[in-house]
């Protein structure tokens, strides 16, 4: 309503240097101050005058009715129950990744791992010294063949997170 009036007054120069939000303002406020009459009822027209019926023509009359055998009544359908439809598919949407099951951990029971933190580390902050520790088992443990088949770092749980979890006292 105010966009209209601003656009004719816009239309007809009489803005007097007003902007939209000035002129919108004042607008609104004028609206509220005196709301717009309730528009008129709308009333229907009278429907035309219909034009005079035709004349009735006398229809000759039906044939007899054949004679009714009473016939046993269909049987009654099986309710058909329809699967819910699968929502629509939206294109711009990335398809839902499907959970991923965790890793199986490796078994570390052939893996060698250190009993405690080594004495060249122990003057470190303890998550330093249990990683230099560790890392020294395993360089150590690869000349052997002692890791177990475990990797330093893998999915599920390497080397490190289980001489890490064991040196903490977790395991």
């Amino acid at each position: 309503m105010c966009s209209g009036k601003y656009q004719d007054a816009k239309a007809a120069g009489t803005l007097n240097g007003e902007t939209w939000p000035q002129y919108y303002s004042r607008c609104v406020a004028e609206t509220k101050a005196n709301p717009p009459a309730a528009p008129a009822p709308v009333v229907e027209a009278p429907p035309p005058p219909s034009p005079a019926p035709a004349p009735v023509v006398e229809a000759p009359p039906p044939p007899p009715p054949a004679p009714v055998v009473a016939a046993p009544p269909p049987p009654a359908p099986a309710p058909v129950v329809a699967a819910p439809a699968p929502p629509p598919v939206n294109p711009l949407k990335k398809p839902a990744m499907k959970p991923v099951a965790p890793a199986a951990t490796p078994a570390p029971s052939t893996a060698v791992f250190p009993t405690a933190i080594a004495p060249a580390h122990a003057g470190q902050k303890p998550g330093v010294a249990r990683q230099k520790t560790c890392l020294d088992q395993y360089n150590a443990n690869k000349a052997t063949d002692a890791n177990g088949g475990l990797k330093w770092i893998q999915k599920g749980g390497g080397y490190y997170s289980e001489c890490n979890k064991r040196l903490k006292g977790g395991a």
